[in-house]
C-alpha cells in the first residue's frame, strides 16, 4: 500500500496563514478560540511524486468533562491532482488519533472536495459547514458575470436602485445595525444565530495575529430605513458571502439583489478569483424548507458544487455512539421546531 502522508507534526498556528480557505486559516483558528474551541496547527507532508507540505487546522472542543471532539473545517488541503483522496483521509485520521489528546472521542472531517468517503468514516448527524454551494468565476468580466445571472435577477438589482435604494459598504461599527436585521430574519425564517459578540469579534482585527482577511458589511437603505445587509469575507483569491439579513419592511424593493451585485463587483475589484455564495439546499426541491434560498443564490449563475458534508472518525467508539444518539435527537428537535 502507498503511504501518501509522509509526516504529520505539530506547528505554530501561523503556518495556517498559507492555507487556501479561510476555514483553514490562522485567523479562523484564533477567532474560534474565543468561543470555546482550541486551535491546533499541524504541518502535513504529502507525497504526490515529490513531497509537498500543507498546513492543517484542527479545532478541538470539550463535549463534557474528560471528553472532546476534534474538527477539521474544509480540510485537509491536498496538492493539486492528488491521486487518492480517500486513502489520504484514512491515513490522516489514523495519524491524528495518535497526535491528539487521549480524551478525543472522534474527529469530524468536512472535506473541501467531492470524495466517496471510506467506510471507516460515519456520516455525521449534522453538517457543520454547508456541503452544497454556488461559486461564481470572477475571472470573467463584470458584464459577463451579469449576463450569466437570470434576467429577473438583473432586473431586480436595477429596480432596487431605481426605487431609491442606497447600497454601500458600511463602517465596521455598523455591525449592531446588521445584527438587528439578523434577529428579525431569524424570527421570520426560524433559524439560529450567534450572539452579537460573535459577529463583533469577526471585526476585531487588532486582536488577531497574522494575516487578517478583509471582512465587510454592506447595507441597503431606503428613505432612512435600513432594509437589508450582508457580511462578506475577501481573502486572497476567495470571496465568501458569510451572512445575510433583511427587514420585514419594504421587501418588495429587492435590496438583497443589489447588495449581492455590489459585493460581487467589489470582490472582483479586490482581485478575488471566485465568489462563494456559501450554502444552498442539495437540490431544486420546492418542498425543501430553504427552497427560496436555493432559488435566490442559483439565480446569480455560477457553478453548483456538492461536497460530502461532515463525516466522523470515531476514536472512542462506545462514547461516540452515545454522543451520536444525543446529537441525532437534538437535530430532530430542531427540525420539529422549524416545522412549527
Amino acid at each position: 500500500m502507498i503511504n501518501f502522508l509522509e509526516k504529520l507534526e505539530n506547528a505554530d498556528i501561523s503556518i495556517c496563514d498559507e492555507a487556501g480557505s479561510f476555514l483553514q486559516s490562522g485567523f479562523w483558528g484564533s477567532f474560534k478560540s474565543r468561543f470555546g474551541w482550541e486551535a491546533l496547527a499541524f504541518k502535513a507532508v504529502w507525497k504526490n511524486g515529490a513531497a509537498s507540505e500543507r498546513p492543517l487546522l484542527v479545532l478541538r472542543r470539550i463535549l463534557f468533562p474528560g471528553f472532546a471532539l476534534a474538527y477539521i473545517p474544509w480540510g485537509p488541503e491536498l496538492p493539486e491532482n492528488f491521486p487518492n483522496r480517500e486513502e489520504a483521509l484514512i491515513e490522516l485520521a489514523v495519524s491524528l488519533k495518535k497526535n491528539l489528546p487521549k480524551d478525543t472521542v472522534f474527529i469530524r472531517f468536512d472535506p473541501p472536495w467531492s470524495v466517496l468517503m471510506p467506510n471507516i468514516f460515519i456520516r455525521s448527524a449534522a453538517d457543520i459547514q454547508p456541503p452544497d454551494t454556488v461559486v461564481l468565476d470572477l475571472s470573467l468580466s463584470f458584464e459577463s458575470l451579469k449576463e450569466q445571472m437570470k434576467p429577473k435577477w438583473r432586473y431586480n438589482a436595477k429596480l432596487a436602485l431605481k426605487k431609491g435604494v442606497k447600497v454601500y459598504r458600511a463602517d465596521n461599527d455598523k455591525i449592531n445595525v446588521f445584527y438587528d436585521l439578523l434577529k428579525e430574519t431569524a424570527v421570520r425564517d426560524c433559524i439560529n444565530i450567534h450572539s452579537l459578540n460573535y459577529y463583533e469579534s469577526l471585526f476585531a482585527v487588532d486582536k488577531y495575529p497574522g494575516k487578517i482577511p478583509d471582512i465587510r458589511i454592506y447595507l441597503a437603505e431606503h428613505e432612512g430605513d435600513t432594509i437589508a445587509g450582508i457580511v462578506t469575507l475577501f481573502r486572497g483569491t476567495e470571496a465568501v458571502y458569510l451572512y445575510g439579513a433583511s427587514s420585514n419592511k419594504k421587501r418588495n424593493l429587492m435590496a438583497s439583489y443589489a447588495l449581492q451585485l455590489k459585493a460581487i463587483e467589489d470582490a472582483k475589484l479586490s482581485g478575488c478569483q471566485n465568489y462563494d455564495l456559501f450554502g444552498i439546499p442539495p437540490g431544486k426541491d420546492p418542498g425543501h424548507p430553504m427552497a427560496g434560498l436555493y432559488q435566490f443564490k442559483t439565480g446569480f449563475g455560477g457553478q453548483i458544487i456538492h461536497r460530502p458534508g461532515s463525516w466522523d472518525y470515531p476514536c472512542r467508539p462506545i462514547v461516540y455512539r452515545l454522543f451520536r444518539i444525543a446529537e441525532a435527537f437534538r437535530q430532530t428537535l430542531r427540525k420539529l421546531r422549524k416545522r412549527r
